[in-house]
């Protein structure tokens, strides 16, 4: 069993700054890839940024040079900076992980519970 436990999400102003971690626990015999999705109300859950255990990191275009992802592959802990905020950056953003669980022979797809993060303008 795996869990993911967001923390770090809020209310703040636009132009402020909110830092996101996530840590992974549980039988994790590796762990591929972490990451942070988000979503709006009315919208679709979307990418915003994602980073593998080789430091390959993907980002929407959205949020390049404003966020910041890092990975603490020792800790099973993704973090996510975020500077220059705007109203449009408020969702639900949910911590995502690809982890090989002990015993299993292929890594699995995990979802956070989600956290709330709220730009006013």
């Amino acid at each position: 069993q795996v869990q993911l436990v967001e923390s770090g999400g809020g209310l703040v102003q636009a132009g402020g700054s909110l830092r996101l971690s996530c840590i992974a626990s549980g039988s994790i015999f590796s762990t591929n890839a972490m990451g942070w999705y988000r979503q709006a109300p009315g919208k679709q859950r979307e990418l915003v940024e994602t980073i593998t255990s080789r430091g390959t990191i993907t980002s929407a275009d959205s949020v390049k040079g404003r966020f910041t992802i890092s990975l603490d592959s020792a800790k099973s802990t993704v973090y996510l900076q975020m500077n220059s905020l705007k109203p449009e950056d408020t969702a639900v953003y949910y911590c995502y992980a690809k982890i090989a669980p002990v015993g299993a022979y292929v890594a699995i797809n995990y979802w956070g519970q989600g956290t709330q993060v709220t730009v006013s303008s």
